[in-house]
């Protein structure tokens, strides 16, 4: 059975080692998620431990999908830190083993990320990925909207320039405007 739980930043650094394994697997096996293969594990679970603080900060909200085993997906949601875009954030490094897709790890973490956003008031979602890539089947299904696409925008895992789509989706619902105006929003919940 598969449980998607949100981390903090020291629960972050305690699953770097595991976090890593899963992005060297996602880059090494031709996936786009800005690293360049071939991705050391120690360079990959550095990247991740430099995220615990953006996790404390409540800039960056990370989950994980686990089984009994191991970590077996992961995805962020990046909030967006000028006032005139705090309705919004950026949904960021869905990643699933690939012995664990198909299974619907990857639909449950977009699910728990997009819950987690509309609770927090976000009321607008944006991702990228590689034109072309399995990830744009999941994010159709899931009813996001195809708002374009930027050529050579991004390197594959080889280096070479791929172009990207871009998706949004309208979640939640507007904050009150006084709560706009004044430039306040509703913190992400550090846990849900």
């Amino acid at each position: 059975m598969i449980e998607i739980v949100p981390v903090s930043g020291p629960e972050l650094i305690t699953y770097a080692d595991e976090l890593a394994a899963l992005l060297v697997e996602t880059v090494n096996g031709g996936s786009s998620v800005g690293f360049l293969a071939p991705l050391e594990r120690d360079t990959a679970a550095a990247w991740w431990r430099e995220r615990a603080g953006a996790v404390d900060a409540g800039h960056l909200r990370v989950w994980i999908a686990r089984d009994a085993e191991r970590v077996t997906g992961t995805i962020g949601l990046v909030r967006a830190p000028l006032p005139n875009a705090r309705h919004r954030a950026e949904v960021a490094k869905l990643m699933v083993r690939p012995s664990a897709r198909g299974q619907g790890v990857g639909r449950s973490l977009l699910a728990a990320a997009e819950q987690s956003a509309a609770e927090s008031g976000i009321t607008l979602l944006v991702l990228d990925t590689e034109s072309g890539s399995p990830a744009e089947r999941l994010y159709r299904s899931a009813d996001w909207t195809e708002c374009g696409s930027i050529p050579g925008y991004a390197a594959d895992p080889a280096g070479v320039l791929k172009p990207t789509t871009l998706y949004c989706k309208a979640v939640g619902s507007a904050p009150e405007r006084s709560d706009r105006a004044a430039g306040r929003a509703t913190p992400m919940p550090s846990r849900s």
